[in-house]
């Protein structure tokens, strides 16, 4: 770990409310780190008070609107030997917050980067959503603007694995309004708010019945769990004609069977015997 071997970048997770979930390894690096590097130094003061530990480094801001003015001076710390610890608000930096640049740049210069694992709203909403969690994927933030977010969503109709998403509680109920118009009204999914806090609430049913829940209004910050579409494979009878068209066009028959099969996901053996058959038949 960098602390220990002449400096480096740490990434740390924070917890996502009860500050009882940061791990050991964080409170150590909060009071040892040369530079605290913070999205909110307010939010990073109140949880080192909570945790009882005295910051011992210098604490500078680090969002969005700085983020890029405070990376070079960040690295050129780390190459003189000093430990930059990277908190943001809550979870995982660079993970739809900032990081990722700071991240790239002690890469690229071949610097030390190392990781303190923790709390992640993104796994934890998965875990809790009910749905599939053995494959997922993870989008960020659902655009603000709705012709944006129809595309966004858009994209999703025929994503196989679970979706998982952020979204603000200000447009939570446009968001699951479109995504019931957009991916289907039964399409089930999970809206999960404050997790790990007092009023931590998740909530599931198809997009449709939360569309309407989320109508009366939703509070906190928001993540949300989408289930994946449901792929059905066509029969190898139903791509015959697909088969036969591009025969007509000159193509050897195997060759044909063989490229219609990989488009669709049947087994060429099954498609090829299919169109011989129908051709006795014929």
């Amino acid at each position: 770990m960098p602390t220990d071997a002449g400096g480096g970048l740490v990434l740390a997770a924070t917890p996502l409310g009860d500050s009882r979930d940061a791990s050991p390894r964080l409170v150590d690096a909060l009071g040892s780190a040369d530079i605290v590097a913070a999205e909110d130094t307010r939010r990073t003061r109140a949880l080192a008070a909570a945790l009882g530990v005295t910051l011992a480094g210098r604490l500078v801001s680090f969002y969005d609107a700085v983020e890029a003015a405070r990376v070079p001076a960040l690295v050129e710390a780390v190459r003189d030997g000093k430990t930059v610890l990277l908190v943001t608000d809550a979870g995982m930096p660079s993970v739809s917050d900032p990081g990722f640049s700071l991240v790239t740049a002690c890469a690229d210069a071949c610097l030390p980067v190392t990781c303190l694992p923790g709390p992640s709203a993104v796994t934890t909403a998965l875990a809790l959503s009910g749905l599939a969690s053995d494959r997922f994927c993870f989008d960020g933030f659902a655009p603000r603007k709705q012709g944006e977010r129809q595309r966004f969503l858009a994209a999703l109709a025929d994503e196989p694995r679970t979706a998982v998403f952020f979204e603000s509680p200000h447009r939570i109920a446009a968001t699951l309004a479109d995504a019931a118009r957009v991916l289907g009204g039964d399409r089930r999914a999970a809206v999960c708010r404050e997790l790990t806090k007092p009023y931590e609430e998740v909530l599931r049913g198809t997009l449709a019945e939360l569309a309407e829940r989320a109508a009366e209004g939703l509070r906190g910050e928001i993540t949300v769990v989408v289930a994946g579409a449901t792929v059905t494979r066509p029969r190898a009878e139903d791509l015959v004609a697909a088969v036969r068209a591009r025969v007509d066009a000159g193509e050897r028959l195997k060759a044909a069977a063989g490229e219609v099969a990989a488009e669709h996901g049947v087994s060429k053996k099954e498609l090829y015997d299919a169109v011989l058959a129908a051709r006795e038949r014929s």
